[in-house]
């Protein structure tokens, strides 16, 4: 009989303790979650250097999808724009950057930006020079990864990079 009742308490103890453990990982859940929970800022301001070397300080800019994106382009060198002016141009997903760089070699007198390729822009700047920065608004397209490049003659294939659009999360 002894034996009997040993059972049957250890199997209360054992069923009460699962229950209480369980109240309490849906609790720290909850908790969990709350502290994880973010607010996705509405604007999103991006800055990148370009020098005389032909280089970006970055080559990813990370925002979400919707955000209204300002963004700074500073040149830091020192040489004119005729010499070495930098721009960035944001391609739409799947354009081809060297197809759209030789295009754009023909095409000082637009900032080297193709008048016939807008279509494969999601957004770009002037050509500054040393010294110079200039910034521009726009809003966040589509999810995904796309190309952002210099487009004066000869950069694009050192400067280069990512503009990569995330879908916000809260969890």
């Amino acid at each position: 009989m002894l034996k009997y009742t040993l059972i049957i308490v250890s199997a209360i103890v054992l069923f009460a303790n699962c229950g209480s453990d369980k109240k309490k990982e849906e609790k720290t859940k909850r908790e969990v979650k709350k502290q994880v929970t973010i607010e996705i800022p509405k604007v999103k301001k991006l800055e990148i250097l370009g020098n005389d070397l032909m280089k970006f300080n970055k080559s990813k800019l990370p925002v979400f999808e919707g955000q209204k994106v300002i963004l700074t382009l500073k040149h830091t060198g020192k040489m004119a724009a005729k010499y070495m002016g930098h721009n960035i141009v944001i391609l739409q997903k799947g354009v081809d950057v060297t197809d759209f760089a030789v295009k754009a070699i023909a095409a000082s007198d637009t900032g080297y930006v193709p008048k016939d390729a807008i279509k494969d822009v999601v957004a770009y700047t002037k050509v500054i020079g040393g010294g110079e920065s200039t910034t521009i608004e726009f809003d966040a397209p589509a999810v995904g990864v796309y190309d952002f490049i210099c487009s004066f003659p000869g950069h694009y294939g050192l400067m280069k990079g990512k503009f990569v659009v995330s879908k916000p999360t809260n969890y």
